[in-house]
Order: C-alpha cells, then sequence, then structure tokens
C-alpha cells in the first residue's frame, strides 16, 4: 500500500508577487522571504506570522541573506545591494501588514547600513563569506567583516569581491579564458578548508561552471568543464567544501569536485564531473544543500519540489503542493543529535518545564524545515527527513 502525498506542515501567505528568495535566520527562529515586486518579509516560525515586512528594492529581490544576527543583507533587480540593521528589539518597531493586504503605505524600512551598486542584468544573486581576519570571532552573531561577490559591473563575465565594511572592491576574479562562458548566473564563495585559499564557483549562461582559487597573489581556474547544455540556474558547495551541485533550465543535476589547490590540478587527467543525473524534469533552480550534507533539493517550474541523496544524487521525494512554478527553497540548519538516554531523560523533563511559548520556540528552531517559494506568492513549510 503506497503512502499518501507528503502534505506541507504550514503555509505562509502573504506576497503578492512571485517569491524569488527564502532563507532561514537566527537559528531557524525566522524566515526571509522576498518577492519580485522588492518587499521582505520576515516571519516567525513559532506562530508562523510576520514580524517585519518592507520594501527593501524597486525591483525583484534576486535574494537575502543574514549577516549576523543584527544585520540583513537584500541583493535587487535595482542594481543596489544594501544592508540593513535590524535586531530582534527593532522589529517591535516595524509594519506587520502584508504587501497582499494593502498596497498603500508607507512602510518603516530598518536602519540603512551599507549600499552597493552592483550588476543585476544577469538575475545572479550575491555570495558571502567571512574573511579570514574574523575567520574564528569571539562572538560568531557579531561578525564585523564580510566578502561579498557579484558578478562585476562591466564585465559580467567576471566576479567582483568587496570587503564590508569598508565597501572596497578587493577582488576581481577573471573568467576561464579557454572558455566562451557568457554572464555568470550563480556565484559561490568560500576559503578552502585544506589550502585556505580564497576561492570562488561561477555558474555560467553556457553551462560550464569553473573554480577559481586565490594564491601567490593570483587568481587561477583549477576546474572548467561544462555538464549542461542550457545556462546553469543555481549552484551550491557541500558543506565539507570537497565538491559542489549545478542546476539548469536542462534536466540534468551534476556533481563536480573542489580542487584543493593549484598544485593538486597538475595531477588531474581531465575536467569531468563527479557524476550527472539526468532527472527528466527540466528547469530546476534554487538548489541547497543542507548543511548535514545528507540531501539537497531543486525548486522546479513544473510546481514541484525534488528532494535528492546527497551521497548517491537519487531521487528520494517529489513535494507537490504549488500549482504554480518555484522558484527558491531553503533548509534550516540541522543541529545533530549527539545525546545519550540520560541527556534524553533530562531533555524531556527540560520540555516539560517550559512554558508553552519556550516549547513552540524550541520545536520551530529543531524541525527539519524545508521552505519553497513559489510563483503564486506562497511559501510551504516541509518538515522532512
Amino acid at each position: 500500500m503506497s503512502l499518501p502525498p507528503a502534505q506541507p506542515a504550514y503555509i505562509l501567505r502573504g506576497h503578492a508577487a512571485q517569491i524569488h528568495s527564502t532563507s532561514f535566520i537566527r537559528g531557524n527562529s525566522q524566515l526571509v522571504s522576498g518577492d519580485a515586486d522588492g518587499w521582505i518579509i520576515i516571519w516567525s516560525i513559532a506562530i508562523k506570522r510576520p514580524v517585519a515586512v518592507w520594501k527593501a528594492h524597486e525591483g525583484a529581490i534576486l535574494g537575502a541573506q543574514a549577516w549576523g544576527d543584527e544585520r540583513l543583507i537584500t541583493h535587487g533587480k535595482d542594481n543596489k545591494l544594501i544592508v540593513w540593521k535590524l535586531s530582534g528589539d527593532d522589529e517591535a518597531s516595524m509594519s506587520t501588514v502584508l504587501p497582499v493586504d494593502t498596497p498603500q503605505g508607507p512602510w518603516k524600512q530598518p536602519w540603512l547600513v551599507y549600499v552597493l551598486h552592483v550588476n543585476t542584468m544577469n538575475f545572479c544573486s550575491f555570495a558571502q563569506c567571512i574573511p579570514r581576519s574574523s575567520t574564528f570571532p569571539s562572538d560568531d552573531t557579531q561578525v564585523d567583516e564580510l566578502l561579498i561577490a557579484v558578478p562585476n559591473t562591466m564585465s559580467s563575465e567576471t566576479v567582483d569581491i568587496f570587503h564590508f565594511p569598508s565597501s572596497k572592491r578587493i577582488h576581481t576574479v577573471p573568467g576561464d579564458a579557454s572558455i566562451k562562458g557568457g554572464m555568470v548566473m550563480a556565484v559561490s564563495i568560500f576559503y578552502h578548508p585544506q589550502s585556505t585559499n580564497l576561492t570562488v564557483i561561477a555558474g555560467y549562461e553556457s553551462g560550464h561552471s569553473a573554480v577559481s582559487q586565490f594564491s601567490s597573489d593570483t587568481w587561477s581556474v583549477l576546474y572548467s568543464t561544462k555538464s549542461h547544455s542550457q545556462p546553469i540556474l543555481s549552484l551550491d558547495v557541500s558543506p565539507s567544501k570537497d565538491f559542489y551541485l549545478t542546476s539548469s533550465a536542462d534536466a540534468v543535476v551534476a556533481k563536480h569536485p573542489i580542487p584543493v589547490s593549484v598544485d593538486s590540478v597538475i595531477i588531474s587527467v581531465d575536467n569531468m564531473p563527479l557524476k550527472t543525473v539526468q532527472t527528466k524534469h527540466s528547469g530546476q533552480q534554487g538548489l541547497r544543500v543542507r548543511n548535514d550534507g545528507k540531501i539537497f533539493a531543486t525548486a522546479g517550474w513544473d510546481s514541484k519540489v525534488r528532494v535528492y541523496s546527497g551521497k548517491s544524487m537519487k531521487e528520494l521525494a517529489v513535494l507537490k503542493w504549488h500549482k504554480e512554478g518555484c522558484y527558491s527553497v531553503a533548509f534550516a540548519d540541522v543541529v545533530e543529535d549527539t545525546s545519550e538516554e540520560g541527556e534524553d531523560k533530562a531533555l524531556v523533563t527540560r520540555l516539560g518545564t517550559m512554558t508553552v511559548k519556550e516549547e513552540r520556540l524550541w520545536k520551530a528552531k529543531t524541525a527539519h524545515w524545508l521552505a519553497v517559494g513559489s510563483k503564486d506568492g506562497k511559501v510551504s513549510l516541509w518538515d522532512i527527513y
């Protein structure tokens, strides 16, 4: 007997336009969603209601991510990347009137900290990482420095890296000269855990993707391949930084190696992906790998969300609720359960002493959430795996 189709645990209704961005912030206690009209909504996962609503951009939201616990970065199609100051205390003064309810304003905006004028011609959202000087800050939630990667303003084939708080461009990563990649469609930035070198991965309009690394004061391409026949729509890196995944307007999902350094590339025979899967479902975007690396998910133009095994890349589940195309997915971070039986009993005891509000927040922060943003303006929340 087959199981009935999975159903979302909750539906968050509030946007009047298609949703392009979803991300969990503040230890999974809140979800940020951004739409095609430039609106940002911060939702409380515990009560499933908005706690802050404002129009962040005059164009579509391409991406929104937290910078610590008190700042939020939004990237709009209006060629602006904005850093907002928004602590938990600041939310009390923000509007919670949803854009779908009343189109009239004015809505209060959070404190605007920085504005960066960037290239958004190619719909590529920004990527971020903490610079090495702040790799081990005393307080993770209050990191003072950040690196931002975005497509270059003049040349869409190259990637600019900006430093905050100085707002200065510190690197321009050249494209792979051996390919005609076209515009950068997706980007990721991080420090390689073994070589500690700054590494940038770019996915291109041509279907190529390339790994570049900064070493000895120069950028070198360590890996470059074409595994897609259509433009790359999204890419994400594994938590251990040993491989990355790409999805495209075609039906292929590909797993690629991430070389450690220039030296390790010399013994490499060819630039071949580790694995490619012909899913038979074109137009999968918003690819995200969960923080434990066990699963990843894609948002499909066919209105379905597909969940895959991170190891085998086999399709594990198809989530169907939305009637229109899906554009973004976000995983809540999974906290590994290493508790022994004694600690389990202590947890049960502690749960028994929690207030209803505390227990609701605890459950919201520890559930294995998957949030899906769709063309229909709704966010579906699924509790899976």
